[in-house]
């Protein structure tokens, strides 16, 4: 397996990039979305396990929002969006004006598309910064707190669990004084994330 942990500040710097360019595709395709002017602040970037990273922007008792996708083409793994639950609810609120049944089904529902349509716009610049096919899935959602979630999930990993590469992205709705916050867990299968360093000329 490879050694994430000596990644080099070059290498980590090109990791940022990739998610300088899919948190911006992000926020362009929630304001189109929404119709209304949204702000990206520089996102955050976590490298290591699985676990590791959870713990570092949840805490284990918080309730949280995530939703899974699995990606397919030439690269495979799986995806995470993990929403603390507070900005979830905004995020739903801030749609379903527009909505008139606002059941929790029609929430919920809400929530997956434009999870799928945040996780396409990462993904797609994912795939088109590395020039590879990158095909995402159907979300599936659950509200827990972290630590369920967390057990929930890392066995279903398996050895992939290692390494994940953790985006902190933040919205800003400015004039309507609002910042949302999502987490984007990318998981690579092994051989998904030889591919990447590969292709960011961080191994040989």
């Amino acid at each position: 397996m490879i050694d994430i942990k000596r990644l080099s500040p070059e290498q980590l710097d090109a990791l940022k990039e990739v998610a300088n360019i899919g948190s911006g595709h992000a926020a362009t395709s929630l304001s189109k979305l929404m119709d209304k002017k949204v702000m990206l602040q520089v996102p955050k970037i976590v490298t290591g396990s699985l676990e590791d990273a959870i713990i570092k922007i949840a805490d284990p008792n918080d309730v949280v929002v995530p939703v899974l996708l699995y990606f397919l083409g030439d690269l495979t793994g799986r995806v995470l969006l993990l929403y603390p639950f507070k900005d979830a609810q905004e995020l739903v609120s801030l749609l379903v004006p527009a909505v008139h049944d606002n059941s929790v089904e029609v929430q919920e529902s809400m929530l997956k598309e434009v999870s799928n349509i945040l996780t396409c716009s990462y993904m797609n610049a994912l795939g088109t910064f590395l020039e590879l096919v990158v095909l995402p899935s159907v979300p599936s959602m659950v509200v827990d707190m972290t630590g369920t979630v967390l057990s929930s999930f890392i066995p279903e990993f398996g050895s992939e669990k290692d390494f994940i590469f953790c985006v902190e992205t933040k919205f800003d709705f400015g004039a309507m004084k609002k910042q949302l916050c999502v987490y984007f867990l990318l998981l690579p299968d092994t051989a998904s994330l030889v591919l990447i360093l590969e292709k960011l000329n961080m191994i040989k």
